[in-house]
This record gives structure tokens, sequence and C-alpha cells, in this order.
């Protein structure tokens, strides 16, 4: 008799910072897999807030005990190329992605017909975000934090501690 078959999911994003919305698909990606890797996208054209290190510590940080308790093994990449190379890197089978709203669903679909041409054994799962999460997005949480808002709703704590230093350093 073999072994069962790990079932292993990748999650691609910026994470630039981790959010609550992420957090969200995160755990409940974690109820699917056994095994999911975080994989943050470098690319040289943008210039993030926070290093690629810092934002995988972030992640680490505020997602590894959920991940842990919920059995499912956390690995945390970074990736300069397509999401779905990256997922045949680590053996996914499944690629997760979040939604907020219909304008997610629409792009999202495109790019799961185009990787299900290009990579037919991986299938992209869509989890819907929870009503609490579904605003938040990193781009107003960077510029809340910016112009000197309270982040403390829409990040964890630890990413809502190191984006305050950050902003002061900058």
């Amino acid at each position: 008799m073999s072994a069962p078959r790990l079932r292993k999911g990748l999650y691609a994003g910026s994470f630039d910072p981790l959010t609550l919305g992420h957090v969200d698909v995160i755990v409940r990606a974690c109820a699917m897999v056994d095994h999911l890797t975080i994989a943050i996208g470098v690319h040289p054209g943008k210039a993030p807030l926070f290093s690629a290190d810092e934002r995988a510590d972030m992640i680490r940080e505020s997602v590894g005990a959920l991940a842990h308790s919920a059995g499912t093994a956390l690995d945390v990449m970074t990736f300069d190329d397509l999401a779905l190379n990256a997922a045949k890197r680590v053996d996914a089978t499944l690629l997760i992605r979040g939604l907020r709203d219909g304008t997610d669903f629409d792009y999202e679909m495109q790019m799961a017909g185009m990787n299900g041409v290009m990579a037919p054994k991986i299938n992209t799962v869509f989890i819907p975000a929870s009503p609490s999460v579904r605003p938040i997005t990193a781009t107003l949480v960077r510029q809340i934090a910016k112009m000197g808002g309270d982040v403390k709703d829409f990040v964890p704590p630890a990413v809502a501690t190191r984006l305050l230093q950050k902003i002061k350093s900058v």
C-alpha cells in the first residue's frame, strides 16, 4: 500500500504587507492542504515597502502557529517568474487565490484559464474573502499608514508594529 499523497498548495502574492485578508485566505487554505507554500513575488520593476526577507518574517510570525495548529506544514519562498513555475518547483497541485470582488474574479478566471492550458495538472482554487476582510488591500493599508492612520484593524499585530516602524524610518 502506498503512502497517501500530500495535498500541496501555493499561495502567491506580494504580501507588502501581509493583511488580515491574506491571513483569512491562509487559514482557510490550511484546511484544504497538508503543505502550504506562501510565495512572495519579487519583481525588479517594483519598489516594495518591505524587503522580501521582512515580508517572509512577518508571514512566518503571523501565520506559522495558525498553520501548525491546522496540521499544515508551512513554507515561505520568493519567486521572480510565473507563480505557476513556483508551484511546479514545490510540487504544488493547487494554486490558492483569494477573491474580494467581481473584478478579482474576472482577472483570476483569466489567469486560471491560462494556467490550466500551461499546466493542466495544477488546479486553481478560489477562496472568497470573508465579509469582514473583503475591503482590505495592502495598497490601502500602506496609504493609511503613510498618512498617519491606524492600521491595527487591517493587519496582524506584528505587522502593525513593523509597519509603524518602517513608516517612521522612511
